[in-house]
């Protein structure tokens, strides 16, 4: 049974009030969505860019919501579309969902043996087998090196283009066993975690453009919060809960001079949002042993001002 992450957190955060309209921007089997309608009778939009998340989410929300096919980057324009300019939350939940893992056929999980793909939307884009073609050997261990924070990329690159060249990867367990082969033993001794997580995680990036949707989302989001409106965002790794943590921390920056002065210099006087965390909240351990996927997932907030949504200079 799928379990959304940190639920008491986001309802905490969002604080969801009667005749609002929230959007969750990344609404999966509904988790999140569904207990933000049980909180509170509002109108709720949802988003997902896969389409089997979708069907899912009508099943288990009915006429309750508003559903969107699209990418969470272009939250402005499906918003628009869907009538409403504003909103009095925004909640964004990053990465592979549960079920995607789970289906081997969706090539995301190096625990089971399927077809080397990892789109989020099966219906658009290349596939991690066709990205992993085109590129060179040096661009694609720097593509594992930085978005999979993998010391060992370049190494493993080279067995992947080698495999490649052989034709012989074409399944996530034949790419799961070149990882394993590249990385020293030793090594792998010493890691909690499995030797191609790090490897699937920058190709899972890479083949969603991931980053670059959450770049256009934070970039986006202050202009579609009413003043009182909160954005929640939940990440899985360090690449993403930095762009948030230092898009919200920005839009909470001010000028250290007077008004006056402030304004001459073109600096921001007023902070466009105000952060309702200091730092990432973490699930539990009542809640890491209930659910295992919850133990990387990191929370943070911040609630929309009255100020103009002006570029801060520094």
């Amino acid at each position: 049974m799928h379990e959304p992450v940190l639920v008491e957190s986001v309802l905490h955060y969002l604080a969801p009030r009667d005749h609002e309209v929230y959007c969750d921007c990344t609404v999966g089997l509904a988790g999140h969505s569904s207990k933000i309608l049980e909180a509170a009778n509002c109108t709720l939009i949802g988003i997902d860019r896969d389409p089997s998340a979708l069907v899912a989410s009508r099943e288990k929300l009915g006429d309750r919501a508003i559903l969107a096919h699209g990418r969470f980057g272009d939250v402005a324009r499906i918003l628009a579309e869907s009538g409403h300019s504003q909103v009095d939350g925004l909640l964004i939940d990053v990465g592979v969902s549960s079920p995607q893992l789970d289906q081997a056929e969706r090539g995301f999980s190096f625990m089971q043996d399927g077809p080397l793909d990892m789109r989020m939307d099966p219906t658009d884009g290349h596939t991690a087998r066709e990205l992993i073609k085109t590129l060179d050997v040096d661009e694609l261990g720097e593509l594992i090196c930085e978005l999979g924070e993998e010391r060992y990329g370049k190494k493993i690159a080279c067995a992947i283009k080698e495999a490649v060249r052989d034709d012989k990867l074409h399944t996530t367990l034949e790419l799961a066993k070149i990882c394993e082969r590249a990385i020293p033993t030793a090594e792998q001794r010493k890691s909690r975690i499995h030797p191609a997580t790090r490897t699937f995680q920058a190709l899972r990036i890479a083949v969603n453009g991931e980053l670059d949707q959450l770049e256009q989302f934070l970039a986006a989001f202050p202009d579609l919060l009413r003043p009182g409106g909160r954005c929640v965002a939940i990440s899985f790794h360090s690449l993403e809960d930095r762009l948030v943590k230092n898009s919200f921390r920005d839009l909470a920056w001010t000028s250290s001079l007077p008004r006056q002065f402030a304004d001459k210099a073109g600096e921001r006087s007023d902070a466009v949002c105000e952060l309702l965390t200091s730092k990432a909240v973490f699930a539990d351990d009542a809640e890491i042993e209930r659910n295992p996927r919850s133990r990387s997932a990191r929370l943070r907030a911040c609630v929309r001002t009255e100020a103009p949504n002006v570029p801060a200079r520094r």
